[in-house]
């Protein structure tokens, strides 16, 4: 794989979550299990290229379909400018409904993702097509990398990487075992992914896994992003 795409991948997933945060981070301890049933997904967050219908009961004439700007923002009637992304469907109705009730009587809005921006992880390393998997539905890790075509006979499964930029934008990592997943001792290991994810399958040891996500990010991009690491091993 070359050190271009590596590079692209990271910086994409930096760039989203922003620069300058610090502490040490963890991935939950308690990773959802896709195994159990029902399977509890958390609510879904507006991105950016989403496109929703804003829809009025009492004011049809407002009703518009807008596309979410790059910068997380649209563009609507009377009210402008309005920070869209990263809101719930649900946070969004209402945020609306308090903006136009300043301007509106009955202001019974209604906020539908008509469709999604392109969902995405990652996955590098020991894999058959190392590149981008477009990420449908929930998708675990071992399917993520199934997507990639599979692991090569070199790969270390029992020390699979994964890096995730948290809601708060600093940038989490943890090491997990997709050898005792597949041999269903601990189907835990191969947890659900979430856009942006990467998926690192190494060919040899990582000792120090704050050590090795520090120069997997910075040999491809030579600069300094103030990003800092954490790591969960467990």
């Amino acid at each position: 794989m070359s050190k271009w795409f590596v590079g692209l991948c990271v910086l994409s997933l930096v760039a989203l979550g922003g620069c300058g945060h610090t502490g040490k981070t963890t991935l939950p301890e308690s990773s959802p299990n896709p195994y159990a049933a029902p399977v509890n997904l958390p609510e879904y967050r507006i991105q950016s290229g989403d496109l929703l219908d804003i829809k009025f009961f009492y004011h049809a004439a407002l009703n518009e379909s807008v596309t979410v700007r790059p910068d997380g923002r649209i563009s609507l009637q009377i009210v402008k400018e309005v920070e869209t992304a990263g809101l719930t469907p649900a946070q969004l109705t209402d945020l609306l409904t308090k903006k136009y009730s300043t301007q509106l009587q009955n202001p019974d809005v209604t906020v539908i993702v008509r469709s999604f921006s392109s969902h995405r992880v990652y996955v590098d390393g020991e894999v058959t097509r190392a590149g981008e998997v477009t990420l449908v539905g929930p998708m675990t890790a071992l399917q993520a990398i199934s997507k990639a075509g599979g692991m090569k006979e070199s790969a270390r499964v029992s020390e699979v990487i994964l890096i995730r930029r948290a809601a708060d934008g600093k940038i989490l990592t943890t090491k997990l075992n997709l050898e005792e997943a597949i041999y269903g001792t601990d189907r835990g290991q191969d947890i659900l992914l979430m856009s942006y994810d990467i998926v690192f399958v190494p060919r040899s040891t990582i000792a120090n896994v704050n050590v090795w996500v520090d120069q997997y990010i910075r040999k491809n991009i030579p600069v300094s992003l103030g990003v800092y690491y954490g790591v969960n091993t467990n």
